[in-house]
């Protein structure tokens, strides 16, 4: 695949691309305290990091806390990443003896970035429900439910000697309505993948990158694309970055609203389970394929 530079996404449309910057969003302060706990973390010795395993998962959306990929075949193909993998929401669902005391702004850094992007998340949502042109501002945030599910990814890549025989992470799409993410502004590595060709996305200090996701591009019937994008190792420089993922809740059925279907643009998506569809998306990703 050939390789060239995105340039600036923020003039570029979120339809066409899946993904966007986002500034003046007021969460500067929490992005540095959230990025500074989650590297002290991942400089921890070993040891200490693996007080927080959590060795009885397997499951997507059941495993927690430190590790890298769950093995569940001998066909796997693996990430050169460490991840600390933790659920935000539902409230009452957080495995709290997994969130790190060490360090000791962990904890509270976490909460009050997450909150932040929620809020972060809402405003995007309804602004691209108005750009839609939908009757309600709200259609995508309502479509959450009860018991939505959150969870924060944050990611260490280390420096790899060997870039050209694997990823920091494999080529995917998100199976999320979004993930709002925070990249290191000390080395890039994420790529998006349009028309064959693998755009380098920029570092653009205190900056929100959302990705579009899956169930997003389903509500939208393919209005809004979800991006096939990728990681790449660094020969000489660590990376790190955390990714607040945001989903429908589990139980819930999502399919293209109907005010997106008409004779000329038929329903692109047939109504799905949200936790079916979780299923079959994290058996293809573990794959190394897509859904």
């Amino acid at each position: 695949m050939r390789r060239k530079n995105l340039g600036h996404p923020h003039h570029t449309g979120s339809h066409l691309w899946g993904l966007l910057m986002v500034s003046n969003h007021g969460v500067d302060a929490v992005m540095d305290n959230m990025m500074a706990a989650s590297r002290e973390f991942f400089r921890q010795p070993l040891e200490e990091k693996q007080r927080y395993a959590n060795l009885n998962g397997g499951e997507r959306f059941q495993f927690e806390g430190y590790g890298n990929d769950w093995v569940s075949s001998l066909d796997q193909i693996r990430d050169w990443t460490d991840r600390l993998y933790l659920k935000v929401e539902p409230e009452d669902e957080r495995s709290i003896a997994l969130w790190p005391v060490h360090p000791e702004t962990f904890r509270n850094a976490l909460h009050e970035y997450t909150k932040k992007c929620g809020e972060v998340k809402d405003d995007l949502l309804r602004a691209m429900a108005k750009l839609l042109e939908l009757d309600d501002d709200d259609y995508f945030v309502e479509h959450f439910g009860d018991k939505p599910l959150t969870d924060v990814r944050c990611s260490y890549y280390p420096v790899c000697p060997r870039p050209e025989l694997v990823f920091g992470l494999k080529p995917h799409c998100d199976a999320t309505v979004v993930t709002v993410l925070l990249v290191d502004d000390r080395v890039g590595g994420l790529q998006v993948l349009k028309d064959g060709v693998w755009w380098d996305v920029p570092i653009v200090p205190h900056t929100l990158l959302v990705i579009i996701g899956d169930q997003t591009e389903i509500m939208s019937n393919g209005i809004f694309k979800s991006p096939v994008h990728r990681v790449l190792t660094n020969t000489k420089k660590e990376r790190l970055s955390v990714a607040v993922d945001y989903y429908v809740d589990p139980e819930r059925e999502i399919e293209p609203s109907a005010q997106l279907v008409n004779e000329k643009r038929p329903a692109l998506y047939s109504k799905v389970k949200v936790k079916d569809y979780f299923a079959r998306s994290y058996n293809a990703f573990t794959e190394g394929k897509m859904v």
